[in-house]
């Protein structure tokens, strides 16, 4: 009869031989280092970070925007020597035997820069850890012609941070820095009041403010038609930015942060001869710059 033990033994130490001639270095976190954080958690950024120890950081990412995006990036400790592509594999873990791999993508590895993957490739990552298979990158390593390199994601201690990651997705803004960072607010004759396009469009770059403290300044600009007098027009512009300042000021938004100033009826955008023009003249201009 065959002794199993023997024969597990055996197959072990042929598994181990095989993989030594091949000269595959391997880099994943096993059952007990395996770790998944929830890094950033806001409506602006949802980050889901997962260490590969003496190796770097796996993170799936997604952004306020108009569309639910989502990019993988491969945070590598030595980054890429020269231009070469990894294979993208779904690998069953080794408490999971008899199942089968599959080929997910190439992701193109670049000199000196952390390798990543769009929308469809990282969801579908996302995908094959929640049924606790393992995506591996398989590449040529790029310092030593003999070796190859593959790197695992663990799928031990996934799901609880997987969940918060999901749920943070779900509350990102549905609108990105770039949507808002130069809007016209426009308003109703004669008055300071916005139209209704504008309302919704100052409560967009509002909730963005008290978000994303990393804006180092919100500047607005105000304008009339040149209807009515002069001086009276310039008033009237200089208290438009400013009901804005004082709007994003009662929203928490430091003072220090905004600057308004009227311009009255200069730098006109339409003419002042038809309705149409004149209101677009009667505007308020918000820019905010970035570092």
């Amino acid at each position: 009869m065959i002794d199993m033990k023997k024969l597990l033994l055996a197959i072990s130490l042929s598994v181990f031989v095989s993989q030594a001639s091949a000269g595959i270095r391997q880099y994943q976190a096993d059952l007990s280092n395996s770790s998944w954080q929830l890094k950033d958690d806001s409506r602006l950024q949802c980050t889901l970070s997962h260490n590969i120890p003496n190796y770097g950081e796996a993170k799936f990412f997604a952004k306020a925007n108009r569309n639910t995006n989502m990019m993988f990036e491969l945070d590598m400790l030595n980054l890429p020597d020269n231009y070469s592509l990894a294979e993208v594999r779904s690998i069953a873990p080794s408490w999971r035997p008899g199942i089968g791999g599959r080929t997910l993508a190439n992701m193109k590895l670049h000199k000196q820069f952390s390798p990543d993957l769009p929308k469809k490739v990282a969801w579908t990552m996302l995908t094959e850890l929640e049924k606790g298979m393992s995506p591996t990158f398989y590449y040529d390593d790029w310092y030593n012609d003999a070796d190859k390199i593959s790197v695992g994601l663990s799928s031990s201690k996934f799901h609880k941070a997987y969940q918060k990651f999901v749920g943070c997705v779900g509350r990102l803004l549905n609108y990105s820095f770039d949507d808002i960072a130069y809007t016209v607010l426009n308003f109703e004759f004669g008055s300071d009041k916005f139209t209704k396009a504008s309302k919704r469009k100052i409560n967009m770059i509002r909730d963005y403010l008290s978000l994303d403290q990393d804006l180092e300044l919100v500047l607005i600009d105000g304008f009339s038609d040149s209807w009515g007098a002069r001086n009276t027009n310039l008033k009237t512009s200089q208290k438009r930015a400013e009901k804005i300042r004082q709007y994003f000021i009662e929203n928490g938004i430091d003072p220090t942060r905004i600057e308004a100033k009227g311009y009255g009826e200069n730098r006109h955008i339409a003419s002042n001869d038809t309705v149409l023009g004149r209101a677009k003249n009667r505007r308020v201009v918000i820019r905010m710059e970035k570092p």
